[in-house]
């Protein structure tokens, strides 16, 4: 026992004499985690899952500015700033009765990314689309076609988005506009319609159009009822998390390889340690540190992101299974560094190789992209990446309520590529031994 403490403590002690490892074990997933959580934060403006601005300019002052305040309102996630008031198109362009201005306001908020939404409902709008319902139903009970009322003209609708703003943003906020007005024309036929045959049947009431004939239930999907949706910061700390503790394949190979090199690895073998007791020492200190930096990134996700005005991170309600899953993940790193540093023939081929081959794996396993977004192919493949399974556990359980038993295959998926990595380098070194 000793002698595997011994050996514990000169690897850490080797690797705290290494302040650029120390750097690059701890401070670049810190700050990774801080900067892509922060432009997260921002980036889901343009996506619709935070609230956006919307700036608009009613010139119409009728029905059809009133529906859509209150239907977007309805939507949430919108904040909806009137042109004039927050929103004047710049130095020089003061808003005046004609409304020309009004509309410069828009297009400048919106093309400087002041708004990422601009609505302009031109004057007459709600008169003329009574016009024009009017003349439709005239038509009707003439029994005439209905293109025969397409004489009345009705202006348009503008909307304008941010350039930076994402097709499925502006898919959304294009249907839920179309909505609100196809509802507000339902209503307004209904009323025209009712005007028309109450000279035939005075007593019709006329909120008869207005019952709805069908409902939508949107139902939970979380595990007891719970439904919640994945912060940026949920996102991103055990992702970036992940990365930085797979990224030990730096120091502990490069270590590896030294200890070859200079000769220590043949001096410690003729003392009475086995190698095995060397190797597991590693192992030992090398997860040691991983479990402290991931430790450090979740005090960083709750502590210090919220301070920067994004939500508390939460890890769910199973922190043993985090626990037990994080212990995987450092023992699938550290026997990933162990196997790069035996089978590296030199510092510079382990420097290269590891470094990249932690980056490709870290993009197929949604670290950087998630994995849903990727083409068919890609999925699949994604399924092999060791940082793809400890991140779907580590999002089962934080986002999910998961507990133990849902994270079980990522967890032996883990625990098997550490041991295969483990017995592959224990291969290799005995056959270099040999040679």
């Amino acid at each position: 026992m000793m002698k595997l403490f011994s050996t514990v403590y000169k690897e850490l002690l080797l690797l705290f004499r290494d302040r650029a490892g120390l750097l690059v074990l701890f401070l670049m997933p810190a700050a990774l985690v801080i900067i892509v959580s922060l432009v997260q934060e921002n980036v889901l403006k343009t996506t619709g899952e935070i609230d956006v601005q919307v700036v608009l300019a009613d010139r119409d002052r009728g029905a059809v500015g009133d529906a859509i305040r209150k239907g977007l309102a309805e939507a949430g996630a919108m904040e909806i700033v009137e042109a004039g008031r927050g929103f004047d198109g710049g130095p020089g362009r003061e808003l005046n009765r004609d409304g020309k201005a009004d509309d410069a306001a828009v297009e400048n908020a919106v093309a400087h990314g002041d708004a990422q939404v601009g609505i302009i409902i031109p004057a007459g709008l709600t008169r003329n689309m009574q016009a024009r319902i009017d003349a439709q139903i005239e038509a009707a009970f003439a029994g005439k076609p209905a293109s025969e009322a397409e004489n009345v003209s009705l202006p348009e609708l503008r909307l304008y988005f941010d350039p930076l703003a994402q097709g499925s943003f502006r898919s959304a906020i294009v249907n839920a506009i179309h909505r609100i007005i196809l509802m507000m024309e339902m209503e307004m036929k209904a009323g025209a319609f009712t005007g028309a045959v109450r000279s035939f049947v005075p007593e019709m009431s006329d909120d008869w159009g207005s019952g709805r004939l069908l409902d939508l239930r949107v139902e939970r999907t979380g595990r007891g009822g719970v439904e919640k949706l994945p912060t940026s910061v949920q996102q991103n700390v055990p992702a970036w998390a992940l990365f930085g503790m797979f990224f030990i394949v730096v120091p502990l190979s490069g270590a590896l390889i030294r200890e070859r090199e200079d000769g220590t690895q043949t001096r410690l073998l003729t003392l009475p340690v086995s190698y095995g007791i060397l190797l597991m020492g590693k192992v030992i200190a090398y997860v040691f540190i991983c479990i402290v930096q991931f430790g450090i990134i979740l005090l960083i996700g709750i502590y210090v992101l919220p301070l920067m005005g994004t939500p508390v991170l939460e890890i769910g309600s199973s922190p043993e299974a985090v626990a037990v899953i994080v212990l995987s993940a450092a023992l699938a790193a550290s026997g990933y560094g162990i196997a790069i540093g035996v089978f590296s023939g030199t510092y510079e081929q382990a420097s290269m190789f590891g470094p990249v081959s932690i980056v490709i794996a870290a993009a197929l396993g949604g670290i950087m992209v998630p994995v849903y977004v990727m083409p068919e192919t890609m999925r699949e493949i994604s399924r092999f990446s060791p940082l793809a399974w400890g991140l779907n556990g580590l999002t089962e359980l934080f986002v999910r309520e998961g507990d133990m038993i849902s994270v079980l295959p990522e967890i032996a998926y883990l625990l098997l590529f550490a041991a295969g990595m483990l017995g592959a380098a224990w291969i290799g070194f005995s056959r270099r031994r040999r040679f």
